[in-house]
């Protein structure tokens, strides 16, 4: 049975679920990743309200679609990040306060953990639950703060690299065994501004939470492609800590020579950037390839369209990114292919 096509709702936050829902099916989605901004969909709330998990089914139920995931990206990002004036923008109100770098961080962190109360409720009460539906996941950011070394110079030791991974793992273990108190699995978007952006620095991250079961990864080929980063080595080598799947695709080797890997300080969409966001089956992804590397490791859990494509209108592009991905997946063989050849002994 194939996968189910889900589109993760970060870049339409800007419309409320309720228009977002019969856009999404309308545009051939299974399902939604609900993003916990907007009003897609809220923890606090959630945990809060005796009602609201039950409405937010209903919502989804009228419109023919399911929910796998949440995601909780822009509160994670705050989690173990050097606090500057440009989180306050994509932080609630009440993690931002009054913007003190540690309280702010602290705050992320409890938000996080009830994103994994929130997320159990959530799941538990999904319409028609069987013993087969796909673990409860909550996808995210975790921040890092050592991203700004990426460069080593200042010439910089592993010694001070370790202290970030230090600091990763105190501030995320506790989160994590909230986590495993509620049965819930946390993907990271192995992704630039993370503790973890690439295999090695995914390995090292694992390590320093001492393997901590619920901590795995929300794939996302778009984030490794244009680093030079192996996307189908990433999901062998971490087959058994792939909890969630994004379908997003993006091309580099592109632009006028003037910007490199890290950007330029350039905007998204500028014609001189050597790498950009494209809409699935325009950019430079081998997909098939990544389905053939899901199926070998047993992934079964949804494939999420996150589509961004600063040159193209998005419902057109979601339109025909579902399309791709729908046409794109397909089931394991089941049997040898071979296995017709053998004669039978009489």
């Amino acid at each position: 049975m194939s996968r189910p096509v889900t589109l993760f709702t970060g870049q339409w936050a800007d419309l409320p679920l309720t228009e977002l829902a019969p856009l999404a099916k309308k545009m051939g989605y299974d399902g939604l990743e609900l993003a916990c901004w907007g009003d897609h969909f809220e923890v606090d709330r959630a945990l809060a309200e005796p009602d609201y998990i039950a409405k937010k089914w209903q919502l989804l139920q009228q419109h023919g679609l399911s929910c796998h995931a949440i995601s909780t990206h822009l509160v994670g990002q705050a989690v173990c990040d050097r606090i500057d004036e440009r989180h306050q923008a994509i932080l609630p109100a009440d993690v931002w306060g009054d913007g003190e770098p540690e309280g702010v961080r602290q705050r992320a962190a409890e938000k996080v953990k009830a994103a994994a109360r929130s997320a159990r409720r959530f799941f538990d009460a999904r319409p028609g639950k069987t013993k087969d539906d796909f673990p409860a996941v909550v996808n995210g950011f975790t921040g890092s703060s050592i991203w700004h070394a990426l460069y080593a110079f200042p010439p910089t030791s592993q010694d001070f690299l370790q202290k970030g991974f230090d600091d990763f793992a105190h501030r995320w273990t506790p989160i994590l065994d909230v986590f495993e108190a509620e049965n819930v699995n946390f993907a990271l978007e192995v992704h630039p501004t993370e503790i973890a952006f690439d295999i090695a620095s995914a390995r090292r991250a694992i390590k320093a939470v001492n393997g901590h079961k619920r901590f795995g990864f929300n794939y996302d080929p778009s984030h490794l492609g244009y680093q030079g980063v192996d996307y189908v080595r990433f999901i062998r080598e971490f087959a058994d800590r792939i909890y969630h799947a994004h379908m997003k695709d993006v091309w580099w080797g592109h632009g006028d020579g003037t910007v490199g890997v890290f950007g330029g300080h350039t905007d998204f969409t500028q014609a001189s950037r050597y790498w950009d966001f494209r809409s699935l089956g325009h950019g430079d992804i081998k997909f098939e390839d990544i389905i053939v590397a899901l199926n070998d490791v047993g992934y079964r859990g949804p494939l999420s369209v996150e589509w961004e494509d600063g040159r193209m209108d998005r419902v057109h592009g979601a339109t025909e990114a579902s399309a791709f991905v729908r046409k794109l997946d397909f089931s394991p063989n089941q049997a040898a292919f071979d296995a017709a050849f053998a004669r039978k002994k009489s």
